[in-house]
């Protein structure tokens, strides 16, 4: 972004001005070098921005409308459930009597906050039929390395020193593999049917001894319900192995199935996803893990627990935890949006999935006869589409992408999976009205049936944005992301 339409805050200061308001010193003015290292002491100012208060605010908020969120418009971001998240759990989760708190505070000060933590637990194995969950890991991906640390606990202590490998789907989310590495296991691919589903002739092939588990994505990211799960259970516990559920995806179940009754023994679910805090732009998430009764010692510690006398306590007790993945009791903000965002929906909770579903479903039925969906049955809450046929007249799915940020919606994951070609993966979510959704559909539309006149249009998307066409071979190689204080 060039710094004449957007300056840095910094370049914003007037030095004639002082804006900086300190109270007076009411405490005993040491010297610095009494407790710090002297060659760690800045020798000059810290050179702060000096902009007065009405400057930063529309600093920032001029910054916030150049970003595409949800709270803008459709962000139908295939894979990563991009919905509205209600308001209100932002203002329950801002309350003085939650962040207030300190963490290091005795828990009997905190029982209020340790109920809400234990129940949010109950309520979540409720929902996925697991006997016990931690709400310590702070994303998926960190939930991920816990599921496969969990693991590794289990076949260490039933001595099966053989187990080495974690089959993973070739359609699965790209930390799949990155935390079968971490947590030293080895990657065994397999592949996928003509129906979008794990090819059960390749998974019996590579079935063997050394296998530990399998990490699947139910339903995939094809938005396909993987329908052999029970059988895929079958086989992956014939060998004494673990199924561990990608729960990036339960927003397509919720209320309607249970992992449980698949056979899974291990699940993570996205907080920050399925169950409401906006996501978009880095965190903070929560990633809680699930397990079933075989697995419950190997949780991280402590694990909330009620006494007799209905007061709540950390449990350290358990000899086999993996132990403690993060600090605290986790992010709890986001932990408590959960919460409220369960209880507001309450017995109406498969409303989430059931609505999910026929969003994604019309889309996709509105679509077909314009685009190539080469996994067209069986889909769920999102549906992947090939843009293939456009690329031969002109317009690739990444400039399709473009195309959509130009009017106002934000593009869908493009090129992913990658056993579609042209991928342009579709995710309405429940959020998004009939209407919003007909929009949608009808410029999609659009776009393919204008593509021959409006080709050289289209290539030069997008125009409307704060940021127009890059170019991105340039931007990748050509990085400038440093500054330097001059001013």
């Amino acid at each position: 972004m060039n710094h004449t339409d957007t300056p840095l805050i910094i370049e914003k200061t007037k030095t004639v001005d002082n804006y900086l308001d300190v109270p007076d010193l009411d405490v005993p003015d040491l010297s610095f070098d009494d407790f710090i290292d002297v060659e760690m002491i800045r020798d000059g100012s810290i050179n702060l921005p000096s902009i007065a208060e009405p400057g930063v605010v529309r600093h920032f908020i001029n910054l916030s409308i150049k970003n595409h969120h949800i709270d803008k418009d459709f962000y139908p971001l295939g894979s990563c459930t991009m919905k509205y998240n209600p308001k209100i759990n932002d203002k329950v989760a801002s309350l003085d009597n939650f962040t207030q708190i300190h963490p290091d505070q005795h828990e009997s000060t905190i029982q209020g906050y340790l109920k809400i933590l234990y129940d949010l637990e109950n309520m979540l194995n409720s929902i996925t039929g697991m006997h016990r969950t931690t709400l310590q890991p702070a994303a998926g991906s960190q939930g991920e390395l816990v599921g496969l640390l969990i693991m590794q606990k289990y076949h260490k202590l039933n001595k099966n020193k053989n187990k080495k490998f974690i089959i993973v789907p070739e359609t699965a989310h790209g930390t799949n593999p990155a935390s079968v590495i971490l947590a030293g296991f080895e990657v065994l691919e397999v592949g996928t049917s003509n129906f979008g589903t794990i090819d059960m002739e390749d998974l019996r092939s590579k079935l063997t001894d050394e296998v530990a588990g399998i990490m699947l994505t139910q339903p995939n990211t094809l938005g396909v319900f993987e329908k052999d799960i029970k059988e895929i259970s079958r086989l992956i516990h014939g060998v004494d192995g673990l199924l561990y559920m990608d729960g990036a995806n339960l927003n397509a179940m919720v209320g309607l199935c249970k992992p449980s009754d698949m056979g899974f023994d291990i699940i993570h679910m996205n907080l920050h996803k399925t169950f409401s805090t906006p996501h978009g732009g880095g965190g903070p998430g929560a990633g809680p893990i699930g397990v079933t009764k075989k697995l419950k010692d190997f949780l991280p510690s402590p694990i909330i627990n009620k006494n007799a006398n209905n007061s709540y306590y950390l449990d350290y007790s358990s000899h086999h935890s993996i132990g403690k993945i993060h600090s605290f009791y986790g992010n709890v903000g986001v932990l408590l949006r959960a919460y409220c965002y369960i209880k507001s929906y309450g017995d109406n909770l498969k409303d989430i999935s059931k609505n999910a579903i026929i969003n994604a479903n019309y889309i996709k039925k509105n679509l077909s006869e314009y685009y190539n969906i080469p996994f067209y049955d069986g889909t769920m809450h999102e549906f992947v589409i090939s843009a293939l046929n456009q690329k031969k007249r002109g317009l690739k799915a990444l400039d399709i992408a473009k195309v959509l940020l130009d009017y106002g919606f934000h593009a869908p994951t493009i090129y992913f999976p990658i056993n579609v070609q042209e991928a342009i993966m579709i995710e309405p979510t429940e959020t998004e009205s009939k209407e919003k959704l007909d929009e949608f559909i009808k410029f999609m539309i659009y776009i393919d049936q204008n593509l021959d006149s409006k080709l050289e249009d289209f290539l030069t998307c997008p125009k409307n944005t704060p940021v127009k066409r890059v170019n991105e071979v340039k931007a990748n190689r050509d990085l400038d992301l440093s500054w330097n204080n001059e001013i």
